[in-house]
């Protein structure tokens, strides 16, 4: 259950930043790490502060630490798997300093605290096709068509407008005309709807010859679909299986002639040299106008105080469309 309670403002050790968190965001993971359904959940007898996403300005340096000074504005990734007390929805948090990262000018703490978890898996998994980038910059997928299935949830909005910028041809697929309005507002070239007849033919046309890539939220109920409309040495990039069983079933025949490549995706074991990198490409694309939240990008804004994170946690729980916010300290 979560409640609000004074906790003792810890100090930085060796390697560590102490950040006063402006903004926290809520993301599945959060609730779900709450409830002991997440990857890292956590025993329910321990005291933790939820809630990995957050922006703010850093408040103390450990010893060790370069880089970084007291009074930088900075957006940190991952904060609450360093520990049951270092989540973002408090006043301040201690965390590593390679989990800090400088909001570049111009940038929101709204977009800092916004971009950790969505963008970072979105952009996991649109640089793991063979012979694809690394990293995404203008024009990294430049010819590249990707199909990015729920493309109003938070992940789908980010990798629609990280594709965009990249240069890609994106292609979403969502439930409702309300969903497909802001698809198109996150920068979908092709919006279609998977709830009506003839979808796989809807992509073919649209892309004769297969898709590049795929951002799969929903493995299991997609998995012959996405056989179908692969292009032969394409890559599906799966970071959830929403409506699933927690079971894939493949079939083997339809893979193995186009050469399928499959990529799971989750951002805890990935690494944190691939996660700072992949937070590079964010913050170049925030710093561009290119990864934006907000109505005008298909990523309407929900907000609460720190008193009612609980709410805010519900919020998500309950399907929020859009993004969950909760300011924590003034910005100033």
């Amino acid at each position: 259950m979560l409640s609000l309670s004074t906790r003792e403002r810890a100090e930085p050790g060796a390697g560590e930043v102490r950040v006063r968190i402006v903004v926290s965001a809520v993301n599945p993971t959060d609730w779900k790490q709450r409830r002991g359904a997440g990857v890292t959940a956590v025993d329910g007898s321990v005291e933790t502060v939820p809630n990995q996403d957050g922006a703010g300005v850093v408040d103390a340096v450990g010893t060790g630490v370069s880089g970084i000074e007291v009074g930088d504005r900075v957006w940190v990734i991952l904060a609450a798997a360093y520990g049951p007390g270092s989540g973002t929805a408090q006043e301040y948090t201690v965390v590593p300093a390679e989990h800090v990262l400088p909001l570049p000018d111009g940038v929101g703490f709204d977009e800092g605290a916004s971009f950790a978890i969505p963008g970072l898996t979105a952009h996991r998994a649109l640089t793991v096709a063979e012979g694809g980038p690394d990293r995404l910059a203008p024009g990294a997928l430049e010819g590249t068509t990707v199909l990015v299935a729920g493309g109003a949830g938070a992940v789908g909005n980010s990798a629609i407008q990280l594709a965009r910028w990249a240069g890609a041809t994106v292609i979403t697929t969502v439930s409702t005309e309300a969903k497909a309005e802001l698809a198109r507002a996150a920068g979908a070239h092709h919006v279609l709807r998977y709830t009506e007849p003839g979808l796989e033919d809807a992509i073919k046309q649209l892309a004769p010859d297969g898709v590049d890539l795929i951002v799969e939220v929903a493995a299991g109920v997609n998995a012959e679909l996405d056989s179908r409309v692969l292009r032969p040495h394409g890559t599906i990039s799966i970071y959830g299986d929403d409506g699933g069983t927690g079971t894939v079933g493949l079939s083997f025949r339809a893979n193995a002639w186009v050469n399928a490549r499959y990529q799971f995706v989750i951002l805890y074991t990935l690494g944190i040299d691939r996660l700072r990198a992949g937070a590079e490409s964010i913050s170049a694309a925030m710093a561009g106008g290119a990864l934006a939240i907000g109505e005008k990008t298909g990523l309407p804004i929900h907000r609460f105080p720190l008193a009612d994170t609980a709410s805010a946690h519900a919020a998500s729980e309950n399907g929020a469309i859009g993004k969950v916010l909760i300011d924590v300290t003034p910005a100033g």
